[in-house]
């Protein structure tokens, strides 16, 4: 446990960080990451076999990447390594492959664990790779970004990728007990404020055990309510990176709900989503392409609706504005919906790509001079407003292209109309033998 103090030059007397005195001793009394280090989990059975692979894990802030790798390298009796991306460059990987390749001879294994790996460049990181692959050092890297994203294919084709868990209420307040068994004293909180604490802590177990630590040195001794809990500690913002992966997961999440129908779920993410920073701007401009793609002609005052409160935020601005944005979001969720028109302009673009440069027929070219009309451009031309039913039923499509249907409405909402229109006019198309 005091490892890193000794490390750092200091004592095992002196005085110690709440999280640093409780860092689990074994991979048992790691929290919240069961699937992985179970005796099932993938990461248990290759700390049981005491054979360890490169890997890479993936998670959100103070869920035990870096304590799961120290306990592996001290299951397996391999020689702990620890250096940060954000601290490190070309001088010290130099450094620390030569001490592996000296130990390797010595016969001693070496973990080597990379903190924020994804925050070394694409040179950096295929550096890893002759040592990985001769074995001179087992790779454990941590990040909170997604891999895909972020790391060289080349490393990730070296290294199993492993994704840990966001701390679940459970996990949180198994922590807390444990911080309150370290201190001899219960936290001085009524159960609905310790409800509160754990949401506080969203998921970090580090920041659940720096919130106690807070907590026990202010010397409270009746216990707090909510009001008082936040009276006392200021609530940081839900984690949300606008440029990172989780822009993307909200806001995917924001249109599938929509999508799917569910204004409550929909209402919930737009909330996430202001509640963490994000340009309002950017959830408007989801909105209405929502509105087009998913509800198009079943409700076409989705788009408009859509469009309204884009423009209302452009005049009102936050936080009145967001309220339109909920008002969107409400009636998109709610709406009929229909992708035919998405799906017919697809294909219409396919088939745009497939035929190439053809022509329209004669009948519907434009002809302003006397050679056009000569060469026929406009004869034969049906004025439909003139035609029965105010329906020629004439082809618009060239000349050697057979008619293609693209457009095939659902039924749903306003498109049950339009459904029946196109197909009484399909039926009087057949009829005068188009």
């Amino acid at each position: 446990m005091s490892d890193l103090f000794e490390a750092a030059g200091l004592t095992p007397t002196a005085p110690r960080p709440l999280a640093e005195r409780l860092r689990p001793q074994t991979l048992g009394e790691v929290v919240g990451q069961e699937h992985l280090l179970g005796r099932e989990g993938p990461i248990g059975r290759m700390a049981a076999a005491g054979r360890l692979s490169s890997m890479i894990l993936w998670g959100p802030p103070g869920v035990g990447k870096t304590t799961i790798a120290r306990l592996l390298a001290k299951t397996a009796g391999y020689e702990f390594q620890q250096i940060s991306a954000v601290f490190s460059g070309v001088a010290d990987l130099k450094k620390v492959f030569e001490q592996a390749k000296a130990r390797r001879s010595a016969g001693q294994a070496t973990l080597l664990f990379v903190d924020e790996i994804h925050r070394f460049n694409r040179a950096q990181q295929d550096s890893f790779l002759p040592y990985v692959e001769d074995g001179t050092v087992t790779l454990v890297g941590a990040t909170t970004e997604n891999p895909s994203f972020e790391l060289n294919g080349a490393v990730l084709s070296r290294a199993q990728v492993y994704v840990l868990r966001r701390l679940d209420d459970a996990a949180i307040a198994s922590l807390l007990e444990r911080a309150e068994a370290e201190e001899g004293r219960a936290l001085p909180l009524t159960p609905e404020a310790r409800e509160s604490l754990i949401a506080m802590a969203d998921g970090d177990g580090r920041y659940a055990l720096t919130l106690a630590e807070t907590l026990f040195a202010i010397g409270q001794e009746a216990p707090l309510d909510p009001q008082g809990l936040a009276g006392v500690l200021q609530k940081r913002s839900p984690s949300y990176d606008k440029d990172r992966e989780e822009h993307y997961n909200l806001i995917s999440a924001l249109h599938k709900s929509i999508r799917g129908s569910d204004p409550d779920a929909a209402l919930y993410w737009l909330a996430r989503m202001l509640v963490g920073g994000e340009e309002p701007l950017f959830i408007a401009r989801r909105l209405v392409r929502a509105a087009s793609e998913d509800i198009g002609l079943a409700d076409p005052t989705s788009l408009l609706i859509a469009n309204a409160a884009k423009d209302a935020y452009d005049f009102l601005g936050s936080p009145e504005a967001e309220l339109h944005l909920a008002h969107a979001v409400v009636h998109l969720a709610s709406a009929p919906k229909s992708n035919a028109v998405y799906i017919a302009y697809k294909a219409a673009m396919a088939a745009a790509r497939e035929t190439g440069s053809l022509t329209p027929p004669a009948h519907i070219r434009n002809a302003p001079t006397k050679l056009m009309k000569d060469l026929g451009y406009g004869k034969g031309y049906a004025y439909d407003h003139d035609a029965e039913g105010g329906f020629s039923g004439q082809n618009y499509f060239p000349d050697g292209m057979e008619r293609r249907s693209f457009y095939r409405p659902k039924g749903e909402g306003a498109e049950a109309k339009i459904r029946q229109r196109l197909e009484a006019w399909a039926d009087m198309r057949k009829g005068r033998g188009e």
